[in-house]
């Protein structure tokens, strides 16, 4: 088993930023792709950003320009540097990774919340 954890959220105004840490542990030789997803109110988990541990991107729509996601291999983290934050970017942001062994077999962090008042 993979154990996420997040840290770094909280509450900023808008067009402030925050950075995100997810620390793995446990069976980190399973971990594959890293990824931040977010969940809002009312609303549907989506995906924010993941990378991949030889380093490649992918991001949402919502946040490019906006959004970095990083990876420490060796550290075993990922982080997210959220810029130019929104209102509509309040969500509880979820770490997330899925096991390189087992298809569709994923992991998550317990949350974090950040909340971006206008």
């Amino acid at each position: 088993q993979v154990q996420l954890v997040e840290s770094g959220g909280g509450l900023v105004q808008a067009g402030g930023s925050l950075r995100l840490s997810c620390a793995a542990s446990g069976s980190i030789y399973r971990i594959n792709v890293m990824g931040w997803y977010r969940q809002a109110p009312g609303k549907q988990r989506e995906l924010v950003a993941r990378i991949t541990s030889g380093g490649s991107t992918n991001y949402a729509d919502s946040v490019k320009g906006r959004f970095t996601i990083s990876r420490d291999n060796a550290k075993n983290t990922v982080d997210l540097q959220m810029n130019s934050l929104k209102p509509e970017d309040t969500a509880v942001y979820y770490c997330n990774t899925d096991d390189k062994f087992r298809r569709s077999y994923y992991y998550w962090g317990q949350g974090t919340q950040v909340t971006v008042s206008s």
